[in-house]
């Protein structure tokens, strides 16, 4: 059975290392430079495969390099691709990531040059019905919005990673999520209110669970069952070597401890240990942990 379903948006991500941004019309000397794969939802497939977990991309891919690229990846990480859509139309976004302050700070330039994101009629029903847990992000939301309609029916619960609201379709995607994690940056926008912890009881509105992250701080949680109080987790101390990916291992994480069936409190605790250890890792996927480290981790936080 499948543990974790996602449709959303893959990438191929050429990294750049320097000590300091430059100015404008200056230089800064590469110190590193390497491609890997990343992306809002393949990120977390891989990190939560990482863990253990059966994921499955039924998104959209073509015959580019780009895409070859990303489907031989997923094949390396072991995501299962029986549902993969083949569109010649379907490309990747290609992003250039500089990374600097010894990987505390990054700038991220995407480059969108074909269809990506959830198809609008993909993959059957049954597909979606079949598994433990649906992942969304926003690229392609009216796929996604369905998907996410047809799991809310089937009782599978829906986990996002929503960064921007532009489609038309939000509102409606956003309203069949009952798992909602959110970055500080984008609960701000979508509630004008900068404090996290006002924000995240905002954006609660009859889900399960809300959660807003913020970074090194840990994150902000309302439990469903328990609306009205909102609760502060701690992020782990680790020596941070680049925090590309964090956030999407955090959502890999949690959807892997959701699948599994564990408290709300545990699955906040591997999302947040698996986050922390990638961080300690150069790259998005490449420093995902397995769940014996995160197990080793946590036992040494214990």
């Amino acid at each position: 059975m499948i543990d974790i379903l996602a449709l959303g948006v893959c990438s191929v991500d050429d990294l750049l290392y320097v000590d300091v941004y430059p100015p404008a019309n200056g230089k800064s000397r590469v110190q590193h430079a390497e491609r890997q794969c990343g992306g809002l939802s393949a990120n977390a497939l891989v990190a939560a495969a990482r863990l253990g977990a059966h994921c499955a991309f039924a998104g959209q891919l073509g015959s580019d390099e780009l895409s070859q690229t990303v489907i031989n990846n997923f094949r390396l990480r072991g995501i299962d691709l029986t549902h993969l859509k083949h569109d010649p139309t379907a490309k990747p976004v290609h992003s250039t990531i500089v990374i600097s302050d010894g990987g505390k700070s990054r700038a991220i330039f995407p480059y969108r040059p074909g269809n990506y994101g959830a198809p609008d009629d993909w993959p059957a029903p049954d597909v979606i019905r079949s598994v433990r847990v649906l992942f969304v992000d926003h690229m392609g939301a009216r796929g996604q919005a369905r998907a996410a309609r047809i799991a809310r029916e089937a009782g599978v619960p829906v986990v996002s990673d929503l960064e921007r609201d532009e489609s038309p379709y939000f509102g409606e995607l956003n309203g069949l999520i009952d798992h909602a994690i959110f970055s500080h940056e984008f609960a701000t926008h979508l509630t004008h209110q900068p404090d996290a912890a006002q924000a995240v009881q905002m954006l609660a509105q009859d889900r399960a669970v809300t959660i807003v992250t913020v970074g090194e701080q840990g994150c902000f949680v309302v439990d469903g069952a328990a609306p009205n109080m909102v609760q502060h987790v701690p992020a782990f101390t680790v020596d941070v070597v680049d925090t590309t990916g964090c956030g999407d291992c955090f959502h890999g994480g949690y959807a892997y401890g959701l699948a599994l069936g564990l408290p709300l409190m545990q699955r906040i605790r591997l999302a947040s240990a698996t986050a922390a250890l990638k961080a300690t890792q150069r790259g998005g996927q490449a420093g995902c942990p397995t769940m014996t480290q995160v197990q080793m981790f946590l036992a040494q936080q214990a």
